[in-house]
């Protein structure tokens, strides 16, 4: 397995642009990626009761259409909170993009990201596909053209793609994705989009990306606010040539370990760019009973406002993450808890036996300053374990959000 350079148009048979069209200012905000081949589409969605048009169109293609050729998308607008009249939208999306690629609008996925209660201005929504199409290619370029037109407030594009083998061919799973803030477990990148070349069915790609959501996406948090808009879709179109997988066999699991690795990254570059943050926080809890424990534990320890501004301020503040443990809703001995504090600058003890070891505060505030920050917990209660990412807590979050319509 193999990380290579490029995204969403590494895997053979897939193109994508990125455009300005207007919605935002003087920043692109429209992105299309399309595969002539007809793709096998899988997604995760929002639990937020309230979703948005896209989500409701997309679930829809996803769980009752048999396969997908292309995902629009904006930013700037989320279409959220828009009645019938953004589902209408959707609809009217998908078919003008439809009729320029001579395909199906129930083939068309469609999606966005912004300010939740304003509808959408289709005049730039169609102009900014009118742009699109003539731009389509499979360069690397064109793939980060459309990772950039998805963001928001992101400070940079995330965007990766690996290569592993198949039968003795070389498959191919690209992705990009977006997400800076309303991050938090529960099918939480905001918007995410994932390419194969790869041979598989229908079935067996949903239950590939559903498995791994649950060890990447949903264990990021930012600020605890769960999007209106989470979306994470990836599309098969079999280009690659491999024997179709149609069960859990090795092929399967070659599949679901190299997604793993694209999704993982994804995850962490979305922690790492929390609004304003200046570190990525990543949480490990070892020795849980169960893996639901284990990760019930990391999700508070990540989540915990008190401990995310410690790390903003380099501060070992121990106790922060103990108490948000204890908190957790699952049962574990305070007094058997070993907990260390990991970066490039090093390792270091901060409690053995739920006791604090003498540790240099010093060299524990070294090691809190660098830009990636773990924090690693042995409950000593078994062999189960979890990982969650998210970020520190700045001054610079509040600004962000309390002018974000401006």
């Amino acid at each position: 397995m193999k990380v290579i350079e490029g995204g969403i148009t590494a895997p053979k048979g897939f193109m994508a642009a990125g455009v300005y069209a207007g919605i935002k200012k003087e920043k692109k905000d429209m992105a299309l990626i399309y595969s002539e081949t007809s793709c096998m589409a899988a997604g995760t969605f929002t639990r937020n009761v309230v979703k948005a048009a896209p989500v409701e169109w997309d679930m829809d293609i996803v769980y009752n259409k048999s396969e997908a050729n292309a995902i629009i998308c904006n930013s700037g607008i989320a279409n959220a909170c828009t009645g019938t009249i953004g589902l209408d939208y959707c609809k009217d999306s998908a078919k003008y993009l439809a009729e320029k690629l001579n395909i199906n609008e129930d083939t068309v996925l469609v999606a966005s990201t912004g300010v939740i209660g304003q509808q959408l201005p289709m005049d730039k929504i169609k102009k900014g596909i009118d742009l699109l199409i003539p731009e389509l290619n499979d360069s690397r370029r064109a793939g980060s053209l459309a990772a950039e037109a998805i963001m928001t407030t992101d400070t940079e594009a995330k965007e990766i793609a690996v290569t592993f083998d198949l039968d003795g061919v070389e498959v191919t799973i690209g992705g990009m994705c977006k997400g800076s803030g309303m991050i938090h477990p529960d099918m939480c990148t905001m918007l995410g989009f994932l390419t194969t070349d790869a041979a598989i069915t229908k079935e067996m790609l949903q239950e590939a990306l559903s498995e791994n959501i649950k060890d990447t996406y949903n264990m990021v948090s930012v600020d605890g606010d769960t999007s209106t808009n989470d979306t994470v879709l990836l599309m098969a179109n079999g280009l690659a040539g491999n024997s179709l997988i149609h069960q859990k066999n090795e092929s399967y699991k070659a599949f679901l370990a190299a997604l793993n690795i694209v999704n993982t990254w994804l995850c962490k570059k979305i922690a790492g760019d929390g609004e304003g943050a200046t570190a990525l926080f990543e949480v490990k809890i070892l020795g849980a009973e169960t893996k639901a424990a284990a990760v019930s534990l990391a999700k508070s320890v990540v989540t915990s406002s008190l401990t995310k501004a410690a790390i903003f301020g380099h501060d070992a503040n121990w106790g922060r993450i103990l108490c948000a443990m204890g908190y957790a809703g699952t049962a574990f001995d305070p007094e058997k808890v070993d907990l260390y504090f990991e970066s490039a600058a090093g390792k270091l003890k901060i409690i053995e036996d739920g006791v604090a070891t003498g540790y240099s505060e010093a060299e524990a505030t070294r090691i809190l300053s660098e830009p990636e920050v773990t924090a690693i917990a042995d409950v000593k209660m078994g062999n189960m374990e979890a990982t969650a990412w998210g970020c520190d807590l700045t001054y610079d979050y509040v600004k962000i959000n309390a002018d974000y319509r401006s």
